[in-house]
């Protein structure tokens, strides 16, 4: 009962306490605590005692269709379809933004991006980045005593508070912001140690350090951060996989991604590790459509990159942990990137604050393929930057109606839409005025979102957004 009652005292302890000082006394108090089961397992289960590692793979603008268990007739990607026949696809997951750092910024830290202040993309004269008072997903688990690494593109700010060593991983290996800004530096931890990184081997490189933090960390749990570098543009690939892919350099930079996560995959095997770690791949958000063949693709939904519709924020997910997530198996339940966050502070043991609003929700029960388990969002709000755009209740998405300025003569008018999106994935058919009573709700549900995140399509300022970190 020790336990419970330490529980006890931290939930009251943390509402007053600073995020460092909360942060110190889990980490202390994680010896006291009884170790918890490695909840990956049966319920009845107790002789596991060690908690499962975390691996999550971001790509960069790769589409709902680019994968070949997603439907890509060109691009060849047999790892990680054997991870979708190993695990389990999400074919309605979704990202919180339709671009980069939001999408990175709700990924870190469960909450939407306008609650922690980043919800636009920062460019290499940003002052701002994420703020010293967030928790991350890192860490959450280093309360429980983790090894951490964060590998690829951060894009959460790159001046040195800001950096992935600050905010809870132990090493960084990667570049600060997108490849298509300049100057491009490849960072080891704090220091730079390319001015201009060599992107056409920064897969591979970032493979071989995933491997390394992989391997030296077997013996213990670990949380591995992989944020590709590409499909973002500009394209850039090393000669061994130049010129393999009938999708031409866009499906050659994927199918390398494939290779990498393939690498990722056997040495799991080989160290024993399959069943102690729950991987995840996903997509920083859509595919960046106005490039053209430099560019993926989201069929069946509707545009991409930079828009609210799905093809922006619907991108494929697979998750695998042998002999925890049924093999071959298909969820088609509404969740989100959000949800990663609790989800791994549920499994590893660690305590989710209670001082501040999480958006994500636990969703170990779909992933196990529990009897029964649903989708755990009343709602789900597609935002860009603080402009609420549309809402999604169960299988409707209503699109709000909004003004819209793409030039400066070029005002147009974007009328409210109900999609039903389990019979029209693509958004092709407005089916409001069959449907009143959805249109009445879904309306409700924006309006507490206004109240909660704001809405600067209505003046709305929102009353519990985070301030980003600023320098």
């Amino acid at each position: 009962m020790k336990s419970e009652r330490l529980a006890r005292n931290l939930d009251l302890t943390e509402q007053t306490m600073n995020r460092r000082d909360f942060l110190g006394i889990l980490a202390g108090a994680s010896a006291a605590l009884a170790s918890p089961h490695f909840l990956l397992a049966a319920p009845e289960d107790s002789s596991a005692a060690r908690p499962p590692s975390f691996i999550i793979i971001f790509a960069d603008d790769l589409g709902y269709q680019d994968l070949g268990c997603f439907g890509s007739p060109l691009i060849k990607t047999p790892c990680l379809d054997r991870m979708a026949a190993e695990g389990m696809k999400f074919t309605d997951f979704h990202v919180a933004a339709p671009v980069c750092t939001p999408s990175r910024a709700a990924l870190m830290t469960g909450c939407y991006a306008q609650r922690v202040g980043l919800p636009n993309v920062l460019f290499p004269d940003a002052k701002i980045g994420i703020n010293a008072d967030e928790i991350s997903i890192p860490e959450l688990l280093k309360t429980r005593g983790y090894a951490t690494a964060c590998v690829g593109k951060w894009h959460l700010g790159h001046l040195p508070p800001f950096l992935p060593t600050r905010h809870g991983f132990d090493s960084y290996f990667g570049i600060p912001y997108s490849n298509d800004m300049r100057p491009t530096p490849l960072m080891r931890d704090e220091k730079v140690v390319e001015e201009s990184a060599i992107q056409e081997t920064l897969t591979e490189r970032y493979t071989e350090e995933a491997l390394r933090f992989i391997t030296e960390n077997r013996n213990r749990p670990f949380f591995l951060y992989l944020a590709h570098t590409m499909p973002h543009v500009p394209l850039h690939v090393s000669e061994r996989f130049k010129g393999k892919s009938k999708r031409g350099l866009y499906g050659d930079v994927v199918e390398c991604i494939d290779w990498s996560t393939g690498q990722i995959l056997d040495t799991l095997r080989k160290l024993n590790l399959d069943g102690d770690t729950l991987i995840a791949f996903t997509s920083d958000n859509g595919p960046w459509l106005t490039r053209g063949e430099h560019g993926g693709s989201a069929l069946p939904l509707r545009d991409g990159k930079g828009t609210t519709y799905e093809g922006g924020m619907r991108v494929p997910c697979i998750v695998r942990c042998t002999g925890k997530i049924p093999a071959g198996s298909v969820c088609s339940e509404m969740v989100t990137a959000m949800d990663f966050c609790p989800t791994f502070a549920r499994l590893g043991g660690a305590k989710m604050p209670t001082d501040r609003i999480i958006d994500g929700k636990n969703i170990w029960p779909l992933m196990a393929g529990m009897k029964g388990a649903k989708g755990p969002h009343e709602a789900f709000f597609y935002y860009r930057s603080y402009g609420l755009e549309a809402v999604r209740s169960g299988k409707w998405k209503l699109i709000l109606e909004r003004s819209e300025r793409r030039k400066e003569t070029d005002d147009r008018k974007i009328p409210e839409a109900l999609y039903d999106l389990h019979a029209d994935i693509g958004e092709t058919r407005d089916v409001s005025a069959e449907h009143p009573e959805v249109v009445k709700r879904l309306r409700g549900l924006a309006e507490r979102c206004r109240e909660d995140l704001g809405d600067s399509n209505q003046d709305r300022p929102g009353k519990n957004r985070r301030p980003a970190g600023r320098v």
